[in-house]
């Protein structure tokens, strides 16, 4: 069965990726050729270390719940809170954090646990 989140399941976390406290799970990817496949899921951040990522795809994300403070490389910060959507280009550096928890579903043009 493909791991979903039930609105307001801020309670609910996707595989553990980084740190202690940063966690990621692909839950469904197209059919198509590897080369051209997007993967969707759910990334969680919590308070803690922040998340130093640098996107080899192109990727979406939409704030489901909590905050995240996103920087990327220039300098540039921002903080997302539900309902903010984010495109992220490939060959950007972008550090994550949250004061308390974030929780965002994306959509990347990757293979499935390719993150």
């Amino acid at each position: 069965m493909p791991m979903t989140f039930k609105k307001g399941a801020s309670s609910e976390k996707p595989p553990h990726i980084a740190n202690n406290n940063a966690f990621l799970g692909d839950c469904f990817t197209s059919d198509a050729d590897k080369e051209h496949q997007i993967t969707s899921g759910f990334y969680r951040q919590e308070a803690g270390t922040p998340l130093v990522y640098t996107y080899d795809y192109d990727e979406m994300k939409i704030i489901l719940e909590g905050n995240f403070t996103m920087k990327d490389e220039t300098g540039y910060e921002v903080t997302a809170e539900p309902g903010d959507t984010f495109y992220f280009k490939k060959g950007c550096t972008i550090t994550f954090s949250s004061t308390d928890y974030g929780l965002a579903f994306f959509v990347g043009l990757r293979p499935k646990g390719t993150a």
